[in-house]
């Protein structure tokens, strides 16, 4: 992990955010269409929301990895949140999730008082699994034919880690 930064993400990341989910390798395991323009990111990005963190993780100035953490709005969910990630495929079962991943968590815990978050992910993605449950995540059910991905509908698991206090 020498060499590898992690920051907010800004308006100078959003060519590299676009390669990173255009890949097809990660495209196929989050929610995003292939060959996003990097307009789509920029619009997603002028979001000037506290209830919204973008990081990025950067190894040579190169975004090799994403996170994002987002608050509900509605006030009866305001304690919860949820969150996604992408890494590159180079980088994968390096620890490069984890570090994103415990960032994230820190905000949420630290800095948004969030107590609830909540993610999907892929049934077959099993090192993603992995990774969530050793942040304490926990399955609380399988959503059967969430999502289109490689013309069949997939399966995903709905997980949620709720801190205690």
């Amino acid at each position: 992990m020498e060499n590898m930064r992690i920051e907010r993400c800004t308006e100078q990341h959003i060519n590299g955010l676009t390669a990173l989910y255009n890949h097809p390798a990660v495209a196929r395991q989050v929610l995003q269409m292939p060959y996003q323009a990097p307009e789509m990111w920029r619009k997603r990005l002028t979001l000037d929301s506290e209830r919204q963190v973008t990081l990025v993780a950067l190894h040579e100035g190169e975004v090799v990895g994403s996170a994002n953490l987002e608050q509900y709005p509605r006030a009866r969910r305001s304690h919860c949140g949820a969150i996604g990630m992408g890494v590159a495929v180079t980088w994968q079962g390096r620890g490069l999730g984890t570090r994103l991943l415990a960032e994230l968590l820190e905000v949420a815990d630290n800095w948004m008082g969030l107590r609830r978050i909540e993610l999907t992910v892929y049934t077959d993605n099993q090192p993603a699994i992995a990774l969530y449950r050793k942040f304490g995540f926990e399955v609380e059910g399988q959503l059967r034919e969430f999502a289109l991905r490689d013309g069949v509908h997939a399966d995903v698991l709905s997980m949620a880690r709720l801190r205690r206090s």
